[in-house]
């Protein structure tokens, strides 16, 4: 489980590039000129963000871009959160993605099977070695914590998710904030996205109205500017969700001429419409009366199948989770679905050129190459055609700009497969569109044009701290291949809910009522039997066989058809708790040894193991019932050969094994959404 190729490939591959980046000054010009110099490097052109080459090898973690995710175990298959990532479906459509991972291409394997990291290095650690040491070994974050002398029980994290952070922020950047590049030479916070968060929360319709003329292309009608930004609501599975401690909002913005009538002046319905054209574009939904090209003053510009036109902004402030919030109280936070007022990172993508991931072959790809990109104004070009930036908290809590090796984290989610003249990094996943997540997950139509609000949720204000805070109001929407709900195919697969495979101590209070022979289940929901291997993959294999009976008579949903509550928000004592524990990697400044850090080590990041389905260390030490996972055999049987140094461990996920008898692989999964919305039904 990674978001690497496969081994062979790194050996074998050619050199991968993507022009290198540049920027604009006059905010309508440089849209022409991006399209212009598609082919041409862009520090050839006058005017964009200077950058330099820097190669991961000297980076503390040269494989930053495999997530810690990567390395959890799958209880012998039981649990594939692989296939959230690792998937030919998107491929296979031939939408925006060239980076088939679950056995479609040969020299790419199949990810949801083996744990074939990049060969190793001579000059680097191995790859097979898990680097994220705040997630795996917590204790260790809190020693570093201690050292500074800071007690992580006095800080009032209530008061502190509270605190706003994002507009100081966005007072550093420069230019005109209608413009996707602020200019200002060097100045940090140049490509800080000109999102005013004082403009927040959007309007009913999603788009974002200001009432600074500085801030809005075009008045409304009603004394407002509208700025260009308009909010996506989207599925959320397994990472940004409550229980994972941090949550989305998510703007898009397209360039001022598709936001005009032929006659260039301003018009909400053309923009709308456009907005709407590229959905479905990225959805796989265009219909014949769409027509090929954009409109208004846009209508030069080809409607693409899964690719954004050039210009294309995406601005992601990932929050803090505060259970308070449901965006009815601006006391609390002004923002939906549990959406604290603080931000944990602000993120932000441009389209800076076209790129079409048909025109290189999937099994070409490096991963070792140079990342391009500014420390100093924390933004990479992700060699797809995209700008990548991002802003993160110091240790005081303010933002700052991200350097390159935190960044190659972001490289390793939205990227793709390059193949030009100079090498420089890229990498992926399967499951993207034009590397992008949330719109191919927008709820389609008018649902999905609103505030990120998870489900409608609706905080209970007579809730306790330890109990669940709070509502969903909305259902499980199906998946338009599978005919079935996306949290229900999660939970189905995962056992878990977030990609670590791990169950909070909330769910399995809840599932330990739910779940009863009493109730018409075949068995009673058990614990997790630690004590040999055998016993602990049994007690997973009975949750795996528990969960999907509740899954498939609807125990998941209440009587009126929402996922349940307790089943996506955690408690208020458990929401502060996360927060603590994530403060104590901002204070240290720690990001490279991982971002997400749990109370203990997941029990997915353990050895539980018999036999010829064993591994040992690297150096040959054998591993004990339990132990902590942290490395795994790498080829070293012959140095000519071309699998040298390739990682050998097999994830155990059987892809023969039927679902009906207890399979998880899934190698064609497409996180589409059914068009009109659906939802599962009732119980």
């Amino acid at each position: 489980m990674h978001r690497q190729q496969h081994g062979l490939n790194g050996v074998l591959a050619a050199v991968m590039v993507s022009v290198v980046l540049a920027g604009c000054s006059d905010s309508q010009g440089r849209v022409d000129r991006l399209a212009a110099n598609a082919g041409t490097a862009a520090s050839a052109v006058p005017g964009f963000p200077k950058g330099d080459f820097r190669s991961p090898l000297t980076f503390a973690n040269p494989y930053a871009h495999i997530p810690a995710q990567c390395h959890i175990e799958t209880s012998r298959g039981a649990q594939n959160a692989c296939l959230f990532c690792h998937t030919n479906g998107v491929y296979r459509l031939g939408l925006g993605n060239n980076f088939p991972q679950a056995g479609a291409e040969p020299r790419l394997g199949n990810l949801q099977l083996e744990y074939s990291f990049t060969p190793i290095s001579p000059f680097t650690v191995s790859p097979s070695r898990n680097p994220w040491e705040n997630t795996l070994t917590p204790e260790k974050l809190r020693e570093a914590v201690a050292a500074l002398g800071v007690n992580p029980e006095e800080w009032d994290m209530e008061a502190y998710i509270r605190q706003d952070n994002w507009q100081a922020a966005f007072q550093q950047r420069p230019g005109d904030p209608r413009d996707w590049d602020g200019g200002g030479g060097a100045a940090p916070f140049r490509l800080f996205p000109g999102l005013d968060p004082a403009d927040l929360p959007a309007d009913a319709d999603g788009f974002v109205r200001s009432g600074s003329p500085r801030n809005g292309w075009f008045q409304d009608g009603d004394g407002r500017w509208v700025t260009g930004w308009r909010a996506v609501n989207f599925m959320p599975y397994g990472i940004f969700t409550p229980m994972t401690g941090s949550v989305s909002g998510i703007y898009i913005r397209l360039p001022r001429p598709f936001m005009q009538r032929e006659d260039g002046g301003f018009d909400l319905d053309v923009y709308a419409r456009n907005l709407e054209l590229l959905e479905r574009a990225i959805q796989d939904r265009l219909r014949e009366e769409d027509g090929e090209t954009y409109q208004g003053a846009a209508r030069t510009v080809a409607i693409e199948r899964g690719l954004y036109p050039v210009g294309t902004e995406i601005a992601h402030p990932l929050h803090y989770v505060d259970v308070a919030a449901d965006g009815s109280d601006r006391a609390v936070s002004p923002y939906p679905g549990t959406r604290a007022r603080r931000v944990k990172e602000i993120r932000y993508m441009y389209k800076w050129k076209a790129f079409y991931p048909s025109q290189f072959r999937p099994g070409a790809k490096e991963e070792g190459a140079p990342v391009y990109g500014n420390d100093a104004q924390g933004w990479v070009d992700n060699g797809v055609g995209w700008y990548l930036a991002g802003y993160i908290e110091e240790a005081g809590g303010a933002l700052r700009p991200q350097n390159r090796e935190e960044l190659a984290q972001c490289i390793g989610c939205h990227s793709g497969v390059a193949t030009t003249e100079f090498p420089m990094f890229t990498s992926g996943v399967g499951n993207t569109v034009d590397s992008t997540w949330s719109l191919p997950r927008k709820f389609p139509g008018e649902p999905g044009w609103r505030e990120m609000d998870y489900l409608r949720y609706l905080a209970r204000p007579d809730a306790q701290p330890a109990d669940t805070p709070g509502l969903a109001r909305l259902g499980d929407p199906l998946n338009r291949g599978l005919g079935k709900g996306e949290f229900r195919h999660f939970l189905d697969h995962v056992v878990g809910v977030s990609l670590y495979g791990d169950m909070p101590a909330a769910i399995e209070r809840f599932l330990n009522v739910a779940i009863q022979p009493d109730r018409g289940y075949s068995a009673a929901w058990p614990a997790l039997d630690p004590t040999s291997a055998a016993s602990f993959q049994q007690s997973q294999a009975v949750r795996q066989t528990l969960l999907r009976e509740l899954t498939a008579r609807s125990g998941y949903l209440t009587a009126e058809g929402a996922i349940r509550g307790e089943l996506l928000y955690p408690p208020r004592d458990d929401t502060l708790a996360a927060a603590r524990r994530y403060r104590q990697v901002v204070v240290t400044q720690r990001y490279v040894k991982g971002k997400d850090v749990f109370a203990e080590t997941p029990v997915t990041f353990r050895y539980f193991r018999d036999g010829a389905e064993g591994f040992a260390h690297r150096d040959g030490r054998p591993y004990q019932t339990g132990e902590v996972i942290t490395d795994r055999p790498v080829d070293l049987a012959n140095p000519a050969s071309i699998t040298y140094g390739v990682g050998i461990a097999e994830t155990l996920i059987d892809p023969d094994r039927p679902f009906e008898s207890g399979g998880s692989h899934f190698p064609d999964y497409v996180p589409l959404l059914a068009e009109p919305l659906r939802f599962a039904p009732k119980p």
